[in-house]
């Protein structure tokens, strides 16, 4: 194991997070059921940590999932009083100068960001209660299958706050302004019928289903070309923040890369 993967696994280890890396799928596991997956800044500097591999290590596929019966209760509830060991609590937040702050949530952010990012294909498996930071960590995720017992929700607003993890942006993209408005705002609950229905998820299957659901889900992704996948990924990432013709232009760029490749696999010559 590289050293970059090492430290990762150092990290997750201590914050009880299994990360298991093959040569083409990683998983990432938050196994912290008795405090229902709570997150804290040492979870969020671990997950980064796993993004620096990823990128490093370059499998093709990375699943995020989650042990018992939530995917993640959203912020360890220590952090609104100040009184988790060694993290700034949001009294303390509250009281840094502008700069500071902006750059510790930003340091929160990479946790959340590199999952679309990376040219792996992301898959968060979700069961249960995803919650606050729960919720937009599976948003980070390329794809999201969801167990037909799952709860979405953002609970920011009803706290005061806004969410500020990266999520509101695949919000917005998976189900559109008003409907991610309404989410965020009201605090409810996003059920496995609405999630495949509004485009959250791409499939809800029972909950006792789920792993294997996103093996199959693994699988058809590991049947085409790396190199295919990964072009496509990008093509599409970035479809909506460009024009039609701009896109019309990245398509043909990234079909002129991906024929020079086929045709030196195939020993062919290329201009």
């Amino acid at each position: 194991m590289d050293p970059v993967t090492r430290e990762a696994g150092r990290l997750c280890a201590d914050v009880g997070i299994e990360l298991e890396c093959g040569e083409q799928r990683w998983d990432v596991v938050l196994a912290a059921p008795e405090r229902r997956n709570a997150q804290t800044p040492a979870t969020w500097r671990a997950l980064a940590a796993v993004g620096q591999a990823v990128r490093h290590a370059a499998p093709r596929v990375v699943v995020l999932s989650a042990r018992g019966p939530s995917f993640s209760a959203g912020l360890d509830r220590r952090m609104f009083t100040g009184q988790l060991p060694g993290e700034p609590g949001l009294p303390q937040l509250a009281g840094m100068a502008d700069d500071a702050l902006d750059a510790e949530i930003a340091s929160y952010q990479e946790a959340f960001t590199w999952w679309h990012d990376a040219d792996a294909i992301t898959i968060a498996a979700v069961q249960g209660h995803a919650v606050g930071a729960g919720f937009q960590l599976a948003l980070g995720c390329d794809l999201r299958v969801v167990a037909d017992d799952v709860a979405l929700a953002m609970k920011e607003t009803s706290l005061g706050l806004v969410p500020d993890l990266a999520g509101t942006w695949p919000l917005v993209e998976a189900v559109g302004y008003a409907r991610a408005l309404e989410i965020c705002v009201s605090g409810r609950s996003v059920g496995a019928d609405e999630a495949v229905a509004s485009g959250l998820a791409v499939a809800s299957v029972a909950a006792d289903g789920l792993a294997s659901a996103v093996d199959d889900l693994v699988a058809s992704l590991l049947a085409v070309p790396a190199a295919a996948a990964a072009a496509t990924k990008r093509l599409l990432a970035g479809a909506a923040r460009r024009t039609p013709a701009e896109q019309r232009v990245a398509e043909r760029l990234a079909q002129r890369g991906r024929l020079r490749d086929l045709a030196r696999l195939a020993g062919a010559p290329s201009a």
